[in-house]
């Protein structure tokens, strides 16, 4: 299952918090799906198969610091494991254009990552991370306002070539091999 962060769609698509569903949403373009919304997922969801694996892709449309419950729904209902899950999400540390996959249990301060730890009720689960750099604003008082402003447009262009690449290098194979 590949799980693209956001807050809902309408008011915050375009915003650095939801960078995470966009690469959902560009993936399932790629294999040309189409997402549903499912009211008992508490999002939109699709699925594909990616190296003959069947991959369920769910974008939560609940505030971030509540996607856990979206993720809990979805994995439940399809008996998967935290532990088989990938979450793509925003990330401060890296420079808008910057992709890493990373294995661990930590939320390293991301509220929706924070929400699916507590959700899942283990903080010790390794799960996968495939974090979208977004940049840092200068002042740490404004993060909140930063994450959920829109990129500028030199930004955008960054984080878009760089989920493209993604897509084109299948950069969850590797994960889909592990």
């Amino acid at each position: 299952m590949i799980v693209g962060l956001s807050n809902p769609k309408t008011e915050y698509h375009n915003t650095r918090h939801n960078i995470g569903s966009w690469y959902v949403y560009s993936l399932a373009k790629s294999y040309l799906n189409n997402f549903k919304k499912e009211e008992k997922f508490f999002g939109f969801t699709s699925s594909c198969y990616i190296d003959s694996n069947h991959v369920r892709l769910l974008v939560p449309n609940i505030f971030m610091n509540i996607n856990g419950q979206s993720v809990l729904k979805m994995a439940s209902f399809y008996n998967i494991n935290l532990s088989e899950i990938l979450i793509v999400h925003d990330d401060l540390e890296l420079n808008p254009g910057i992709i890493k996959l990373k294995y661990s249990y930590g939320h390293n301060g991301h509220n929706g990552l924070r929400n699916i730890i507590s959700v899942f009720n283990n903080k010790k689960i390794n799960f996968y991370r495939f974090r979208i750099g977004i940049g840092r604003p200068i002042n740490r008082d404004q993060i909140a306002s930063f994450v959920l402003s829109i990129p500028t447009k030199k930004e955008r262009i960054l984080i878009e070539r760089s989920i493209l690449h993604a897509i084109e290098e299948n950069f969850i194979l590797n994960i889909l091999k592990c």
